[in-house]
């Protein structure tokens, strides 16, 4: 009953796959969840109130201005309660109001009540799915967070074979559990970060930096922290700190986070380096502010932090990042032989909503044995997918 104590509302479009539904809505149930169905009009026609009462032991709701129950506000009490809501079908339809917050029924204005999580399971031609105004909806809607289990590829209800068809119940029930249920994979293991970017002093006002918000290493922290982890996060000075219990150790320059990481490696089991450390440094930085109408710096080189800790981590991982503006992959996998790292995260910091300062990242994750190139993402999502692939180390 690894669901007990969670309520989810599943919530139906009128899609042919509306019938996987209630294989989703038993299985759900059969997990120990209490579920609750809102089914559109146009659901209904598909598959009858009724087989969802059967499945979920709860009044399946299609009417807006249903008065045949205790007085509440339906909708409000509904999305208060529910710690997952999931849209299985979603159609285009109800995804295009959920992005433009449109609320004309009773399953839209109680997702637009929702602050649990939201889970949408897309269905739909392939046409209308690669169409410029349901790709315009989806990534707003991945903007705000919300969750999506794509659609597989096969013949559709059209009769078309292509993406569209919505993911089987088992998967998207894969992806409840994902939600819902926190693994512990990672407890008595530590984990130390690195995260946000590094600043070299020109002079006592100035500096070289770079647009690292700390955003990333942020998110593996939180994420590597719920999963039992003792975390170090090493945080340069504009580093996003985490929301959980964590050792943070402040830097500034390069060769500080350099010396942070050597002092505290041997207590990690895993080092990930998400931080995005300056490569050079002026060789002399100037000891008052500089006035004069021009001047020119002499750089050097910077410690090579990663490259370090490869040659002695042993049998610890090194995770690595890889911020990269053409042959994305070629590159990533230089770095991961030159550094002796176990796995790089490689993103193309060109791409929109990917690199410094997003909330989202498109990133490929590359081992010595495989590569997984993903869609765009919330970074606290990449955050457990690479705890997910470091486990599999």
């Amino acid at each position: 009953m690894i669901l007990s104590g969670k309520t989810i509302t599943v919530g139906v479009t009128g899609g042919i796959a509306a019938y996987k539904a209630c294989e989703l809505v038993s299985l759900l149930k059969k997990a120990g969840a209490d579920v609750h169905v809102v089914l559109t009009e146009h659901a209904a026609q598909f598959v009858t109130p009724l087989s969802f009462e059967a499945l979920s032991g709860n009044r399946a709701v299609t009417d807006m201005f249903d008065r045949n129950h205790d007085w509440e506000i339906g909708h409000i009490s509904l999305a208060r309660k529910s710690d997952l809501f999931v849209i299985a079908p979603c159609t285009a339809n109800l995804a295009g109001k959920f992005a433009n917050g449109i609320a004309d029924d009773f399953l839209s204005t109680t997702l637009m009540a929702a602050r649990c999580p939201v889970l949408l399971a897309p269905a739909m031609n392939t046409a209308m799915l690669e169409s410029a105004a349901y790709t315009a909806n989806e990534q707003t809607l991945r903007k705000r967070g919300v969750l999506f289990v794509s659609p597989e590829s096969g013949r559709l209800a059209c009769g078309d074979n292509g993406k569209g068809r919505m993911a089987e119940p088992k998967t998207i029930f894969d992806a409840v559990l994902d939600v819902l249920t926190v693994k512990r994979d990672y407890e008595n293991k530590t984990v130390l970060v690195t995260s946000g970017g590094t600043r070299e002093p020109i002079d006592p006002v100035r500096f070289i930096g770079n647009r690292s918000s700390g955003k990333m290493g942020a998110a593996l922290a939180e994420a590597a922290a719920k999963r039992g982890a003792k975390v170090i996060y090493v945080a340069a000075t504009n580093a996003m700190l985490p929301s959980v219990p964590a050792e943070i150790v402040p830097v500034q320059t390069t060769e500080e986070m350099r010396q942070a990481v050597n002092e505290k490696f041997a207590l990690a089991d895993i080092i990930i380096k998400a931080a995005a450390p300056a490569d050079y440094s002026p060789e002399q930085p100037a000891a008052h502010k500089i006035k004069e109408k021009s001047f020119s710096l002499a750089l050097k080189k910077n410690p090579d932090i990663a490259a370090e800790i490869g040659k002695k981590k042993g049998e610890r991982k090194l995770v690595i990042f890889s911020a990269e503006t053409e042959n994305l992959e070629e590159n990533a996998r230089k770095k991961l032989q030159s550094k002796n790292a176990d796995m790089v995260v490689a993103n193309n910091v060109l791409l929109p909503d990917a690199g410094f300062d997003t909330d989202t990242n498109i990133a490929t994750i590359i081992t010595r044995t495989h590569a997984v190139a993903l869609e765009k993402m919330p970074k606290s999502s990449l955050a457990d997918v690479i705890l997910n692939e470091i486990a599999k180390l």
